[in-house]
């Protein structure tokens, strides 16, 4: 495997010392944990545990009025075999981040100001919906693999911060996953999914 120069490098936190075991003395980077490259402890500083980046809000000036601040462990190496992560969510009045889920990872989200609506859905056979209109102050939970939606209901921004169970949780947007794959899933079958038109499949799959 190349190692690209842009490639975090990482603490490593975990097995530290078995680490250290595979490390050639006349080598800086040795191993990979969790598909990143790990960094000699030795040269390890309290910047790899540091980020500076929740405090701006992010551009909502965009379709769905909402921005995502993630600080996963491509922004805050020291996160590594941790299992934590963070993210800012802002929000434009009417603003949505649209259903998706998280397939590593647990988000319990609170609200820092205005009001959304929230909700996730439980899987087969029972499909169903738990919403809930959440405040400043308030705490909501969404379990890991499941989809869910945060929308800003009101005329107000509205600034949430989600922490996730997870240092990589990773996301997966169901509207593009479905419509937006590349190559795209074949309209014949969404068609027969949605039980829509081909037409209507391909109008679609021209927005991603």
């Amino acid at each position: 495997m190349t190692i690209s120069p842009a490639m975090p490098t990482l603490p490593c936190h975990a097995g530290v010392r078995e680490l250290e075991s595979l490390r050639s003395p006349h080598v800086t980077f040795v191993v990979f944990v969790n598909g990143f490259v790990c960094k000699s402890p030795k040269l390890v500083t309290a910047d790899d545990f540091t980020a500076h980046s929740l405090d701006k809000p992010g551009n909502t000036s965009n379709p769905q009025g909402s921005a995502v601040t993630p600080v996963f462990v491509e922004q805050l190496t020291g996160l590594n075999t941790l299992g934590v992560s963070l993210a800012r969510l802002d929000f434009a009045p009417y603003g949505l981040i649209v259903p998706h889920y998280h397939p590593r990872g647990t988000e319990i989200m609170t609200v820092l100001e205005g009001e959304l609506y929230v909700g996730f859905v439980t899987s087969a056979p029972d499909f169903k919906l738990f919403t809930k209109i959440v405040k400043k102050g308030d705490v909501f939970v969404f379990p890991k693999g499941l989809v869910h939606f945060q929308f800003n209901y009101g005329a107000k921004k509205a600034v949430a911060i989600s922490g996730l169970g997870s240092q990589d949780p990773g996301v997966v947007l169901v509207p593009n996953a479905v419509f937006g794959s590349n190559p795209p899933i074949n309209d014949g079958i969404l068609a027969k999914a949605f039980q829509l038109d081909k037409k209507i499949i391909d109008y679609l799959q021209s927005k991603f």
